[in-house]
């Protein structure tokens, strides 16, 4: 740029105005590159959103190969209150009787009485200065048994000193192998243990009287002495010692009247069959029905059609769409002068066209549509989606899209899942339906990746990127012309100005000496 710009001094001209003027015509060529550069983008966002579309039905499609689409099974209950279930897709359709007579309960024990003074205990204090209502023994360590699913003891010492807390000291069991949970109810003023797991495991009434917590009352005096847990307790009919803990009893069940078990939990599972026990049936037998749940398939098939109905509506309405010449993309100058909703407006039409004939995603839309009519081994009922209730509309218009007959769709279902399942997933190296659209639209997303890549890609990468690059590039260099170009302008007017000043001041001397 010139050192010095004059502005029509001597001539009166609106050079501003005129280099202005002039530099809006040597601008045409970088307004088109511009907007070039904005219809590339534009094109880029547009094969990306229609990837993501094609990504959203592959997923869709992916999750349409898993047997457990249309091999889910329902049941019901006669006595839900008390026996509910939820069956495998191998498990037989049928009714099952069960009888509950017994509920599996975690074993529990308690302090026999209060173990504070009456003030209760602060469980951050140290054992030595707690106003336990016992004194603390000299000993204060204890082992603890409980027992393993096959009946092996599993004991655990706890080595405990008077300057620890019993927040420490139930912190300890707590997070022992032992399974048991203890802590201190202050309303009560009594220490609970319990057992984390509901069962019968200690089936040897010899030791500890059954008890699923097991401790020696003369080892263990700290826990029946200061926090007075006992493993027995004296009967008030009989005068006999007995098991003071209560709980850990295994649920009984009878299955079908035939077959009696018991289970340390309140679930069992038979036959593909899981039940859950809530309560005794008193006597009952509660019937279990166990059916093929043709609305869960029936709803996961119809999502599946309706997203791919949508996505190639919206596929073909872009690839038919024809380029509405008349509206350019606008530059920043233009939207300069546009009210909001006029450039909306605008870039509405202005967007006509972007993926237009585009052969990618033609072919991929081709593709999907021949394989939905390709018949599909299944050593079973049915070998063609027309044999499920799903058919082509016979709109051209709709472009390919499918209509589903609900009722043949749930026949077909309740007769042969397994077929329904083949045919869209395949058998062996024959692939289903799902199968070969995942392929289908795979291959269409790379070809419309390589185009305009992924938002993570780099410019140089993909095609259109390199096109955006190469446009950004020339409208550097033509901007560093457009410079020189307007300084030149200039530096002309400033040399006319300049003249017409010189000969003005000499006219002025003229006319002064003609006087």
């Amino acid at each position: 740029m010139s050192d010095m710009r004059i502005g029509g001094l001597a001539t009166g001209m609106d050079i501003d105005k005129i280099v202005g003027d002039l530099m809006k015509a040597e601008r045409i060529p970088l307004n088109k590159m511009e907007q070039e550069k904005t219809w590339l983008t534009w094109q880029r966002d547009a094969y990306r959103d229609m990837n993501k579309s094609f990504d959203e039905l592959e997923r869709m499609a992916s999750d349409m190969k898993f047997s457990s689409v249309y091999n889910t099974k329902s049941t019901s209950s006669s006595m839900s209150d008390a026996v509910t279930a939820t069956a495998d897709p191998a498990a037989s359709n049928g009714s099952y009787s069960i009888k509950v007579d017994q509920l599996a309960t975690a074993a529990i024990n308690t302090s026999k009485e209060k173990i504070s003074d009456g003030n209760g205990l602060d469980l951050n204090t140290s054992l030595k200065d707690m106003n336990f209502k016992n004194a603390l023994p000299a000993d204060l360590s204890f082992t603890i048994e409980t027992y393993n699913e096959d009946g092996t003891a599993n004991p655990q010492t706890f080595n405990i000193t008077e300057d620890m807390t019993l927040n420490q000291v139930f912190s300890e069991i707590n997070n022992s192998d032992l399974g048991v949970r203890a802590f201190y109810d202050k309303q009560a003023d009594k220490v609970v243990l319990e057992r984390t797991e509901t069962g019968n495991f200690n089936t040897d009434s010899s030791r500890f009287r059954g008890a699923e917590i097991g401790f020696d009352g003369g080892t263990a005096a700290f826990l029946t002495d200061t926090l007075g847990v006992w493993n027995s307790k004296k009967d008030e009919d009989t005068g006999k010692w007995v098991k003071a803990e209560v709980g850990g009893q295994d649920a009984k069940f009878t299955y079908n009247n035939a077959l009696t078990i018991n289970s340390h939990d309140n679930s069992y599972k038979l036959n593909g069959i899981n039940f859950q026990f809530k309560d005794r049936t008193d006597g009952k037998n509660a019937s279990i029905t166990v059916n093929n749940n043709v609305d869960h398939a029936v709803d996961k098939i119809t999502k599946f059609v309706a997203k791919y109905n949508e996505i190639i509506e919206s596929a073909n309405e872009q690839v038919s769409e024809r380029k509405n010449r008349d509206y350019k993309p606008l530059t920043d100058k233009e939207k300069e002068a546009m009210e909001e909703k006029e450039i909306e407006l605008w870039e509405e039409q202005a967007k006509k066209g972007l993926l237009s004939n585009d052969s990618a995603i033609e072919g991929t839309l081709f593709s999907m549509r021949n394989q939905w009519y390709e018949s599909v081994e299944t050593s079973g009922s049915y070998d063609t989606i027309t044999d499920i209730g799903i058919k082509t509309s016979s709109n051209y218009r709709d472009g390919g899209k499918l209509l589903i007959t609900e009722s043949k769709l749930r026949e077909a279902l309740q007769d042969d899942p397994e077929s329904v399942y083949k045919l869209f997933y395949g058998e062996g190296d024959e692939k289903g339906i799902a199968r070969k659209l995942e392929e289908s639209l795979s291959n269409g997303m790379k070809q419309i990746e390589g185009k305009a890549g992924k938002s993570t890609s780099v410019g140089s990468n993909f095609r259109i990127g390199k096109e955006i690059n190469s446009i950004k590039d020339e409208m550097n260099d033509f901007e560093d012309r457009l410079n020189q170009v307007e300084d030149r302008y200039w530096a002309q007017f400033t040399e006319m100005e300049k003249a017409i000043q010189k000969l003005n001041s000499q006219s002025a001397q003229l006319m002064s000496q003609f006087g």
